[in-house]
C-alpha cells in the first residue's frame, strides 16, 4: 500500500507559488481602469472649464441695469451653490470619490470666477466709470482672477462704490471657496471612501479599486 505522505510535500510548493501569482495579479487588474477613470476625470475638466468659458464669451451681455446686474449675480451665485452640492453628492456616489472631487472643484471655481466676472462687466456697462478703465469680456475675467489671486492690483481697480462692494463680496466668496467648500468636497470623499467600504486612501495610487 503506497504511503500519501510524499506526495504533501510537492503540492505545497505548487499551492505557495499558485498563490503568490495570485497576488501579484491582484493589484494589476484595476490599474486599466483607473487610469481610463484618471483620463476620463481630467477631459471632463477641461471640457467644462472650456464650455464655461464659450459660454461666457457668447453669451450677450448687455443692455442690463445695476438692479439687473445684482439680480443676476444673486441668480448666479445660487447656481454655483446647487451646481456644488449636486457634485458633493456625486462624489459620494462615485467609484472613484476622489477623482470626482477634483472635477467638482473645477466646475464650481470655473463658474463661480465666471458669474463675477460677467457681472464686473455688466456693472461697467450699467454703469461706465465703476472701473478705472472700460472692461471688456478678457478684461472683466482678468480682474476677476487678479482678485482671487490676491496678487495685487495694478491697471484694473473698482473705483465705484457698487463696484468695490462686489469686490469684497468675491473676496468674502473666495475664502469661503478656498475653505469651507475644500473641507466639505474632502468629507465627501471620506464618506464616499467609507460607502465602498474602503480605508481612505488616494485614489492616484496603485491600490486596486473595488
Amino acid at each position: 500500500m503506497n504511503d500519501p505522505a510524499p506526495a504533501r510535500p510537492a503540492s505545497a510548493p505548487l499551492r505557495q507559488k499558485q498563490e503568490q501569482d495570485d497576488e501579484r495579479e491582484r493589484p494589476r487588474r484595476p490599474h486599466g481602469p483607473r487610469r481610463r477613470a484618471r483620463a476620463a476625470v481630467l477631459m471632463r475638466a477641461v471640457l467644462i472649464a472650456t464650455g464655461l468659458v464659450t459660454v461666457y464669451y457668447v453669451l450677450p451681455l448687455d443692455g442690463r441695469s445695476t438692479t439687473g446686474t445684482s439680480v443676476l449675480l444673486a441668480c448666479g451665485l445660487l447656481l454655483c451653490i446647487v451646481v456644488f452640492w449636486w457634485e458633493v453628492r456625486a462624489i459620494t456616489y462615485s467609484p472613484y470619490p476622489r477623482l470626482k472631487a477634483v472635477e467638482a472643484l473645477a466646475a464650481t471655481l470655473v463658474l463661480f470666477l465666471l458669474i463675477f466676472a460677467g457681472t464686473y462687466y455688466l456693472l461697467e456697462h450699467s454703469t461706465p466709470g465703476s472701473f478705472s478703465e472700460p472692461l471688456t469680456k478678457t478684461d472683466s475675467l482678468y480682474f476677476t482672477l487678479t482678485t482671487f489671486t490676491t496678487v495685487g492690483y495694478g491697471d484694473v481697480t473698482a473705483r465705484s462704490q457698487t463696484g468695490r462692494v462686489l469686490t469684497m463680496v468675491q473676496m468674502a466668496g473666495g475664502l469661503l471657496l478656498v475653505g469651507v467648500a475644500a473641507r466639505i468636497l474632502a468629507g465627501a470623499v471620506q464618506a464616499g471612501l467609507r460607502r465602498r467600504g474602503r480605508e481612505p486612501s488616494d485614489d492616484f495610487t496603485s491600490r486596486p479599486e473595488d
